[in-house]
């Protein structure tokens, strides 16, 4: 009466007529129906069993490891591959445009960032580099542009009387002699066929002048869309990188972005000083109704690291040898001080807050993107090495260290 209470369902040797005792056969009677039950229950959920009565119980897995599998799936994956670069080969001018506006809004990102400095919103100092942008495009067409077209037209105009002058040279009447290249040149210009060639010659010209004014407007236009976009485009590539290391290459990113920024807008104004000191240097020797293209052209071959400044130093000396000896001879010795100038004084003060690589690997660089990619490559070379070394340095040489 005073004892603890029990539950109804809890079974208790004090309960009169219980026993703890094994089941009895009325127990297994009861309890196999419940069992039995279960059963079709799980095998009609899935159809295992009845599938295996109509259909055959299913085999063994395919071996992974058996040459069939190993070949056949091999060979698939190499046609793939081959697929997959025969269309990035097809589109690879696209992504060399691509990367060539990546590189020139890098290079207008710190004119930017100079705007942020003193204020202006990101979206007002984009706007504003933008605008500078189209303006300093639109006045040197304007501008510049039938300058170089009519001095361009005279040279060419007295390149004839140039040759003609070098045909009276004693060495080139040897070589003449020799070789009978003047007879093979009046052949040639007889030939019945010369039109047509001249014909195809310039209308191939014109087609690839047209292209290449295409090419340059599509630039224009994808690097003012990165650089508007510059931050978002980082953000969404620097989101690829895992949760851990996220900080680690948001900073890696950010330093590899301003090094090529600053090369590129350090060789723009290396380029700028090649060619106004050219400019300034034709108009005192006496070149003057030439100076503006050939400045121009200096300044725009200056841009093309290791050979471009020798390149055009050496078109302008051609011409002014073929002016007047004595004007050649001052634009050889102008160009070869410059030159020494540039290389030891000017270029080092300019990079050196963009990029510090050795010497040697800038060669290696410069002969390496030419030879894969021509002068789009000699231009990219030196900040993607810049870019390469830095990672290396900050990567791999400090996890070696830290062994």
């Amino acid at each position: 009466m005073f004892g603890r209470r029990k539950s109804p369902g809890t079974p208790s040797s004090n309960v009169p007529g219980t026993a703890r005792s094994a089941p009895g056969p009325a127990t297994r009677v009861a309890t196999a129906p419940d069992s039995a039950a279960a059963v079709p229950e799980e095998a009609s959920e899935d159809g295992s069993e009845d599938s295996a009565d109509e259909l055959g119980r299913p085999g063994p897995r395919f071996d992974r490891h058996s040459p069939f599998y190993i070949g056949f799936f091999g060979g698939l994956g190499f046609v793939l591959a081959g697929w997959l670069f025969g269309q990035f080969e097809r589109i690879g001018g696209v992504l060399i445009l691509i990367v060539v506006s990546l590189f020139l809004a890098a290079g207008l990102n710190p004119a930017v960032e100079w705007f942020e400095r003193r204020g202006m919103r990101r979206s007002v100092a984009v706007t504003m580099v933008i605008v500078l942008f189209l303006v300093g495009v639109g006045l040197f067409v304007l501008a510049i542009v039938p300058v170089i077209t009519e001095q361009v037209t005279q040279i060419t105009d007295n390149a004839p009387g140039w040759l003609d002058q070098l045909q009276r040279n004693k060495r080139v009447q040897e070589l003449d002699d020799r070789f009978d290249v003047i007879d093979k040149v009046r052949d040639y210009v007889q030939n019945g066929n010369f039109g047509q060639s001249i014909f195809g010659g310039v209308l191939g010209l014109g087609l690839r002048l047209l292209g290449a004014l295409a090419n340059g407007f599509l630039i224009i236009v994808m690097t003012l869309y990165f650089l508007s976009s510059l931050d978002a485009t980082k953000g969404a590539l620097y989101r690829l990188a895992p949760a851990s290391r996220r900080e680690r290459v948001t900073k890696l990113g950010d330093r590899v972005v301003e090094s090529v920024g600053g090369y590129v807008a350090g060789a723009f104004v290396v380029a700028a000083c090649a060619g106004i000191s050219s400019l300034i240097f034709l108009f005192i020797v006496g070149l003057g109704q030439y100076a503006v293209a050939l400045a121009f052209v200096v300044a725009i071959l200056d841009v093309i690291p290791m050979i471009g400044a020798t390149i055009g130093a050496v078109i302008v000396s051609a011409i002014a040898f073929a002016t007047d000896v004595k004007i050649g001879l001052f634009c050889v010795i102008f160009y070869l001080i410059y030159q020494q100038v540039e290389n030891y004084v000017l270029y080092p003060r300019v990079m050196s807050k963009s990029v510090d690589i050795p010497g040697a690997v800038t060669v290696i660089a410069a002969l390496v993107g030419t030879a894969l990619l021509g002068v789009v490559g000699a231009l990219l070379a030196i900040p993607t090495a810049a870019a390469i070394l830095l990672i290396v340095r900050e990567v791999f040489i400090r996890r070696q260290d830290a062994r």
